[in-house]
Formats: C-alpha cells, sequence, structure tokens
C-alpha cells in the first residue's frame, strides 16, 4: 500500500526516504516546500479574516450591547467572584449569574421607571393646563412679579400673546400636529430599538458571568497565541482602565447626585430625588452636571422666587464639580493606569463626541493603551 504521508510529501515535493538527491536538487525542494507552507499560511489567514470581518458585519447593528455586556461584566466581575468563592454550590453557578444581571438590570431600569412616572404626572399636569388655557387664557404666574429685571416688559407680551384666550386657541391651532405625530412615531421606534439593544446588553453580561473562566482562559490563550506577553500587557490595561472608568465615572456621579439631591431637599426644590439622579446622570460626563443644577436653580426661582437659594445651590454644586472632577475622578480612573489627567480628560470627552455614552469608557481605555505604548516607545534603551 503506499503511504499517504510519502504520497503527499511526494505530491509537495519533499525528497522520498531512500532516494538520493544532489544538495541544489535538495535545497530547491525544500525551499518550494516552505513556499507552499508559506502560502497555505498566508490563505489560512485570509479566510480567518474573511470570517471575522463577515461575521461583524453580521453582528454590526448589536456590536453596541456586546461592548456594554462586557463593560458590565469586567466592572462586575470582582464582586462577582468574591460572592462565588463565598457560595461555591452547584446550585449557585446559575443562581449567581441572574441576581447579578438583575441586580444591574435593576440599576438601570429603576431611574427609567422613575422618570416615566414623573413624565406621566406632568403630562396630564400639561394637558389640564392647556385645556384651561383654550378657556380661560393662561393668567400671569406670580414669579414674575418677582423678577428683579424685566418685569414690566414680561407682563406686557404676556397679556398680549397669552392671557386672551383666542389668542392662546390660534397657537395652539398653528402647532403641525401631523409633524407631532410623525416625530411621536419616530421617538417610539426609536425607544423599542434601545429596549432591544439593552435587553441583549444584559443576555450578553448574563453569559459572560456564567462562562467567564472559560471566556478569560480562551482570551488568554488567544491574546498570547497572537501577540505574546506584551498582548497580555495591553489586555489588562484596558481591564484596568474600564474598572478606573466605572469608578470613576458612575461611582463619583451617584456621589455627585446624592449630595446634590440632599441639596435640593434642604432647599425646597421640586421633585428633589427626581432631579438627583437626573444630576447624578449628568454627572457622569465631566462639567456637564452644572446643566442639571443651573434647571433645578432656575425653577426653584420660578416656584419659590428664593434668588438667593437658588445662587447658594448653583455655588455648592460648583464646589461639588470641581471636587468630584478635578481631584476624586482623575485619582480613580488615572489611578489604576497610571493616566495622566490630562489624557484621562482627553479620553472622557473625546471617547463621548466619537461613541456617545459608549466612549465614556471605551475612550479612557484607548487612551491608557496608547499611554502604555507611548511609555515604552519613549523609554531610553542603552
Amino acid at each position: 500500500m503506499t503511504d499517504p504521508y510519502n504520497a503527499d510529501q511526494e505530491q509537495a515535493g519533499a525528497p522520498m526516504p531512500g532516494h538520493r538527491m544532489d544538495p541544489a536538487s535538495t535545497m530547491r525542494t525544500f525551499r518550494s516546500f516552505s513556499e507552499t507552507q508559506r502560502t497555505q499560511r498566508m490563505a489560512r489567514a485570509g479566510l480567518a479574516l474573511f470570517f471575522v470581518l463577515l461575521a461583524l458585519y453580521t453582528v454590526r447593528g448589536f456590536l453596541p450591547s456586546l461592548i456594554w455586556g462586557c463593560i458590565f461584566a469586567i466592572a462586575s466581575w470582582p464582586l462577582y467572584a468574591r460572592a462565588r468563592r463565598r457560595w461555591h454550590s452547584r446550585a449557585h453557578q446559575t443562581l449567581l449569574p441572574v441576581l447579578f444581571t438583575l441586580a444591574i438590570a435593576l440599576i438601570f431600569l429603576g431611574p427609567l421607571a422613575l422618570f416615566g412616572l414623573e413624565a406621566g404626572r406632568e403630562a396630564e399636569s400639561v394637558l389640564r393646563l392647556l385645556n384651561d388655557a383654550r378657556h380661560s387664557g393662561i393668567p400671569i404666574p406670580p414669579w414674575v412679579s418677582r423678577l428683579p429685571y424685566g418685569q414690566q416688559t414680561v407682563e406686557t407680551w404676556w397679556n398680549d400673546h397669552l392671557k386672551n384666550p383666542a389668542d392662546v386657541s390660534a397657537l395652539l391651532g398653528s402647532m403641525n400636529i401631523g409633524q407631532g405625530v410623525k416625530v411621536t412615531q419616530q421617538l417610539g421606534s426609536q425607544v423599542l430599538h434601545r429596549v432591544l439593544l439593552f435587553a441583549f446588553a444584559i443576555l450578553t453580561l448574563f453569559f459572560l458571568l456564567k462562562d467567564g473562566d472559560a471566556v478569560i482562559r480562551q482570551s488568554l490563550n488567544v491574546s498570547r497565541r497572537a501577540f505574546g506577553k506584551r498582548g497580555e500587557r495591553i489586555a489588562l490595561q484596558i481591564i484596568a482602565s474600564v474598572h478606573g472608568s466605572v469608578s470613576g465615572l458612575v461611582l463619583v456621579g451617584i456621589g455627585e447626585g446624592m449630595l446634590m439631591g440632599l441639596a435640593y431637599l434642604v432647599a425646597g426644590a421640586p421633585h428633589p430625588f427626581l432631579f438627583g439622579v437626573i444630576t447624578a446622570i449628568a454627572a457622569m460626563i465631566p462639567f456637564c452636571a452644572l446643566i442639571a443644577i443651573s434647571a433645578v436653580a432656575i425653577l426653584l426661582v420660578i416656584n419659590t422666587g428664593a434668588v438667593l437659594t437658588a445662587i447658594a445651590i448653583i455655588l455648592f454644586g460648583i464646589a461639588v464639580i470641581l471636587l468630584a472632577d478635578h481631584l476624586v475622578r482623575p485619582a480613580l480612573i488615572g489611578g489604576s493606569t497610571q493616566l495622566p489627567f490630562l489624557w484621562v480628560l482627553t479620553g472622557i470627552l473625546g471617547g463621548a463626541e466619537s461613541w456617545s455614552l459608549l466612549g465614556l469608557f471605551v475612550g479612557p481605555a484607548i487612551m491608557a493603551v496608547l499611554h502604555m505604548l507611548w511609555l515604552n516607545w519613549s523609554r531610553a534603551r542603552y
């Protein structure tokens, strides 16, 4: 019988055992054999790259959800691993991922449910106000009389445009109802799409927690095979940056929201808990919390006329923002990766501009890797 291995070698041009060949012919044969192997490796690499790109194109609509799921998993993994070591029975291998997944989902769904309830109440009040305005006009609110400047101008404009029911009816009738319906339909479609992406991110989180050990082991094997030890260092730098970003953005933002919520409550601002949550969300982006704080101060002046209290709220908010954004946040984000403050701020703001909300975490991770590469390349070698 013919040996398959010898047949393959003969087909590839390799020397047969027992055959005598001159050195030049042997060199040509082995060169041809190595070129064939190199061509096959390049073909396999090209085929693998083709399928990777094809897979990315297939799931391109869900890539943000996959990235969010990875961010949630990286951020919650230390706490999850600690809980798993404490409850290591077989029954908890599925229960713990479910509990952690539900907890992270509730962190996002809780504020959204609160916004929905408050929006429903405010919508009911707005509809009642519009109905009354059609019949009796809109009276001048009490806060106009407490304005320090422009009181007479505002009262004159209000009497000319909003006090007469006929003027209010004409103003409401001039609104494009069809365009409003179209905008509402588009908004509903976007909300449904976001809900689907969030559900997929939560599902990704569950499977990453459940099979986390296998995913980590496989990722390390791929990284070492493709990039060696330095690739593993880059992966660890990205993970450390994500941990620092979650602590520096999310936890610091929640802390700012809690402090400002207490300040709103003491000052007698409307809906202090709701605006505390809004401030916490806005505070995750550097310097954006001031927008929410200013809105609360304006509402405080409109409802109560307490100008000094509103100024005190703004000053206290500026102090909290400066303390958080210039001391606490750079220490948490940059301390985990030894990243300078300018690199941290550039990564956050540039990431938010390029990748929207996802860029708050992706941006610092990219800058952390770039900073590590810069240190490696710029280190003096003698």
